[in-house]
């Protein structure tokens, strides 16, 4: 595949994922942090997207089917990414209205973050479908490395541009900030989107399958099921800090606005370096070791975090942070090419929108469980490190656990299971038709 190509669909998935950066890295502190509002609630908010995570399944198989005016993926990434900005351009204006009137402000809390949750899911699984249409399974660990290291960057650089915006804050500073954040991922992924997918692919040949139908495909190969059990955990243990990092620094450690934004682009610094180590580490000792060695320093750094926030060692942080980062980059990025191996010729949206649905899944209860464990654990304890550094630790658990899930995953037992499937199917509707 063309490397031009691979760096336009890098765009589309920069462009969807600033739009999130505002969010997680700077309007969640703002929201309990200035304005007082509980981490539960803004978790429930935050993580209000990923309650429709189970579309992906269906946008992914219908996608392989369906072509809208001649393209198959085209119209599902740019209807996905309009909501995204969308939902991200109201966020603010809900926050604010939330504080100032509870009733007005949470309805425009569920449109505001229902919008980019719906844009998120049908956004995700279509450019990721299009993704592995584009690259074929030999350019796959190539498009991912590329994908995400243009999202880091892109990461790093929204970041660093944020804090110097709200330096000083002001509530019109954070305004004006998601705007232009708006702005640039319109412009970075319809500028990427156009003429990407050539007009007229044909959709997929082979059986049509209801949702429900999907979701049993999916459930009925051990280890896909496998897979997406150990997405879930692994992601629960590594997303679910999100909400929590800049809050912890601004309560703990009494870091300004400015400063607690800018935590985003150190994690991501350290993240983009671990990926440019992942690929040749992977070829050395295989897309699950390096997932596990990914998942093993990832879990030190949780660990360390939660070390800082015991001993109130603001010195600690940032390296603990980096550690984190680090682990984080080298299981994403195996994880990412782990998962596109585990798809299927002609069902690739289906499987694509069943990781997705980990994903979302697993942002979902990340975001609700750190947010109702720091607010239970500092409401008991009267300690607002308590509540953090427990969910840090459990977080770290979940990172073992997953690392247990990880042993027991085989690409080959994958699709030696898929193929059984298939073939039981088939008789299965023989007999069906015979009788």
């Amino acid at each position: 595949m063309p490397f031009t190509k691979i760096l336009r669909l890098g765009l589309i998935h920069v462009a969807v994922a600033i739009t999130l950066v505002p969010i997680n890295g700077t309007l969640n502190r703002i929201m309990i942090g200035e304005l007082g509002l509980t981490a539960t609630l803004v978790a429930v908010l935050v993580s209000l997207p990923y309650l429709f995570s189970p579309l992906q399944v269906w946008i992914g198989g219908y996608s392989d089917r369906h072509p809208l005016w001649g393209y198959r993926r085209t119209p599902y990434i740019a209807l996905g990414l309009l909501l995204c900005v969308g939902g991200a351009a109201l966020a603010p204006t809900a926050a604010f209205t939330l504080h100032d009137n509870f009733g007005n402000g949470l309805l425009v809390a569920l449109l505001a973050f229902g919008a980019w949750g719906m844009g998120f899911n049908f956004a995700t699984v279509s450019y990721l479908s299009l993704a592995t249409d584009l690259a074929g399974e030999e350019h796959r660990a190539r498009t991912v490395g590329v994908m995400w290291f243009m999202l880091i960057t892109s990461v790093i650089i929204a970041a660093i541009s944020i804090g110097q915006a709200l330096d000083p804050y002001s509530p019109a500073a954070l305004f004006r900030a998601f705007y232009i954040t708006c702005g640039v991922a319109l412009i970075l992924g319809f500028g990427g989107l156009a003429g990407l997918e050539r007009r007229g692919a044909a959709a997929r040949t082979g059986e049509r399958r209801s949702f429900a139908e999907m979701l049993r495909m999916i459930a009925g190969n051990r280890q896909a099921w496998l897979f997406f059990v150990y997405l879930v955990v692994l992601l629960v243990a590594l997303l679910g800090q999100d909400l929590l990092l800049e809050p912890f620094a601004a309560e703990v450690f009494a870091v300004p606005v400015r400063r607690t934004t800018e935590y985003t682009a150190i994690w991501g610094i350290a993240l983009l370096i671990a990926l440019l180590l992942t690929s040749p580490l992977t070829r050395r000792v295989g897309k699950p070791r390096g997932a596990a060695i990914g998942g093993l320093i990832a879990g030190v750094g949780l660990l360390l975090i939660a070390l800082s926030g015991a001993l109130h060692v603001k010195e600690l942080f940032i390296p603990a942070l980096v550690i984190f980062g680090f682990g984080s980059g080298i299981s994403t990025a195996a994880n990412l090419a782990l998962m596109l191996d585990m798809t299927l010729v002609g069902q690739v949206g289906a499987f694509i929108g069943a990781w997705g649905m980990a994903d979302a899944l697993a942002r979902l209860i990340g975001n609700l469980l750190s947010g109702a464990v720091r607010d239970s654990v500092k409401r008991l304890t009267h300690d607002d490190a308590a509540g953090y550094v427990t969910v840090f630790l459990l977080e770290a658990l979940a990172l073992g656990v997953s690392l247990l899930l990880l042993r027991r995953i085989s690409v080959d037992r994958f699709r030696a299971g898929a193929t059984a499937g298939d073939d039981l199917l088939a008789i299965a509707e023989q007999l069906g038709s015979s009788g």
